[in-house]
Parts: structure tokens; C-alpha cells; sequence
């Protein structure tokens, strides 16, 4: 069996989880998710089987988009709602709309991000949550990432209270920390804040409507019916530009072959998707680090 299935992810459980019980359903090993949700958050997280588990990586890197609530009055240790609180500031002034969309609007575009304590960047070997389990802080790597678009999801003109708390939807690039920009929304406010709720409602091309949950795919299990339910890999890649080729050409590349770089892709950084005139995956090439105008292979999909 192969393919991608769509999970919504249920609050309370990590993404390790879902696979581990989905190992059980499915009775199989060769299964990966493709990118950690926290416990708390709730969400499309989709599972790749077999040969899948190849594109996975893509489509962890693919965009994101997420809904979720910024609180502010207070922040956490994990800048969501499950961590101690840090920061408490009573509000007593109020915010306009003009003033909060203005800060959703400065924090669009390439933004720099310090992933928080409680996260699984690894500095020297060990994972952050690590250090901060033991009370250990230590310094954290900045990154950029691409916020596309934040729209405001509350109709408010006046935003009052001794804390305040708005719905949001967010389009990003891989590796943002959602938690993070709900704190710096907050300290763009001048106040303290986190992450009081969170839903990803789109990764790659797979969104909300596409999803089972772990007792749909159970019952789909059961019933026989459960390859009915499967996205082709193909649908995991579809954010990688795309080279078709002819059926002499693809017997080269199942082998693994160097090819010339196509004209149109001579500008294009990234991996580029290589299929048949069927439009089967066939690998995922790369620029060659040392020969300019060639292309190698990073992953061979299918050989056969």
C-alpha cells in the first residue's frame, strides 16, 4: 500500500502519536507524517505509507496556513496556552482595529523568528525542549521565514478589556513558529502575549475538506475500503515545478542519471519534480553543486 492520507490531527495527541496508532490500524511500519503539530494543536497532518514516505520532506516544506487566537495580557513559557505564565500586564487602554491590522500588516513578508524554548530546533545535538525541561536556556538561532498574508478574523472596531484575545488566519513558508508571531504580535501591541488556540487548516495542497480522522480510517480499515481513501504521492509534489519526459528519457533516469537542465529550469533553485507522459513521479532532481547546467537526482521514486 501506498500513498498520502489527509489525518486531522485530534487535540491531545502529538504527530508521533497518530502514527504510532495508525501503524497498529493500518498494520504496517513504513509510514511518516509530514510535519509536527503540538499536542494542542488541532489540524490537517498528512500521513505518507510505503513509497510515499519519499516525498515526505516536500511536502513539509510546502505552505502552511493556520487559524488561530492571539491572547494578550499575559505570556507563557511555551507561548501557547499550556505553559506556565511568565508576564501578566493588566490592559487599561484600548486598541483600535486600524491599530492591530497595521501590526498584522508589519508582520507580513520575510520575517525574522527566534524559535522558542519549547520547540525541536536542536542546538548542539539536543533538541530545545530538551534544555527547557531542565531549566537550561540557551541561545537560540534566529531564522528567517515568509509570512504571505494575516487577516484578521473578528469584526471588532474596538478592542477592550483586561486581556484581549482575536482570531486570525495565516499563509506561510516553511518553518514559521506560529506561537512566536502570536508573542510578537503582542509585543508589537507593547504588551505581553501567546497563543491561546491554533488549527492548520491547509499543508501543501491537502486542507480541512480533504480529511479523515483516526476512527474514519479505522472504520476504512475495517471495511476494505482504505486505498479508496489514498492521495497518489503525486498529489504530495504538486507544489514542485514539473519536467515531463519521454519514455526513452524516463528509462535514464530510473537509473539515476545526470541530465541537461532544461531551458525553463536554468532560474529555478529547488528541486524539480520529473514524471512521465503519464504524469508518474518519477524523481526529484536538483541543481548539480558542481557541474552549472546539469541537473542530478536528490530521490529515485520509482525504478521499475
Amino acid at each position: 500500500m501506498e500513498g498520502i492520507i489527509p489525518l486531522w490531527k485530534p487535540k491531545g495527541m502529538t504527530s508521533h502519536d497518530c502514527v504510532f496508532k495508525l501503524r497498529k490500524i493500518l498494520k504496517m511500519k513504513r509510514i511518516g507524517h509530514t510535519g509536527t503539530l503540538d499536542p494542542d494543536v488541532t489540524g490537517v497532518l498528512p500521513i505518507c505509507l510505503g513509497r510515499a514516505t519519499k516525498v515526505a520532506e516536500y511536502i513539509t516544506d510546502a505552505g502552511k496556513a493556520y487559524e488561530g487566537e492571539v491572547t494578550l495580557g499575559f505570556s507563557t513559557t511555551t507561548e501557547d496556552r499550556s505553559g506556565e505564565m511568565v508576564e501578566t500586564k493588566i490592559i487599561t487602554e484600548e486598541f483600535t482595529r486600524k491599530q492591530i491590522l497595521t501590526v498584522l500588516d508589519e508582520l507580513t513578508g520575510t520575517i525574522t523568528q527566534t524559535p522558542p524554548m519549547y520547540s525541536a530546533v536542536k542546538v548542539n545535538g539536543k533538541r530545545l525542549y530538551e534544555y527547557a525541561r531542565k531549566g537550561i536556556e540557551v541561545e537560540r538561532p534566529s531564522r528567517k521565514v515568509n509570512i504571505y498574508s494575516i487577516e484578521l478574523l473578528d469584526d471588532r472596531e474596538i478592542f477592550t478589556g483586561e486581556t484581549i484575545s482575536f482570531r486570525f488566519r495565516v499563509s506561510c513558508g516553511k518553518g514559521t513558529y506560529i506561537r512566536t508571531l502570536a508573542v510578537m504580535i503582542g509585543e508589537k501591541l507593547g504588551l505581553p502575549a501567546h497563543m491561546s488556540d491554533l488549527s492548520r487548516i491547509q499543508s501543501a495542497s491537502f486542507t480541512v475538506s480533504d480529511c479523515l480522522t483516526l476512527a474514519e480510517i479505522e472504520e476504512k480499515a475495517e471495511n476494505g475500503t482504505i486505498e479508496e481513501a489514498l492521495y497518489p504521492l503525486e498529489t504530495g509534489l504538486s507544489d514542485l515545478p514539473k519536467y515531463e519526459i519521454n519514455d526513452t528519457l524516463a528509462m535514464k533516469v530510473k537509473n539515476g542519471a545526470v541530465l541537461e537542465t532544461p531551458e525553463e529550469f536554468l532560474t529555478i533553485a529547488g528541486p524539480i519534480l520529473v514524471s512521465d507522459e503519464n504524469g508518474r513521479a518519477l524523481a526529484i532532481y536538483m541543481n548539480h553543486p558542481e557541474k552549472h547546467g546539469l541537473i542530478k537526482p536528490a530521490k529515485v521514486l520509482r525504478n521499475e
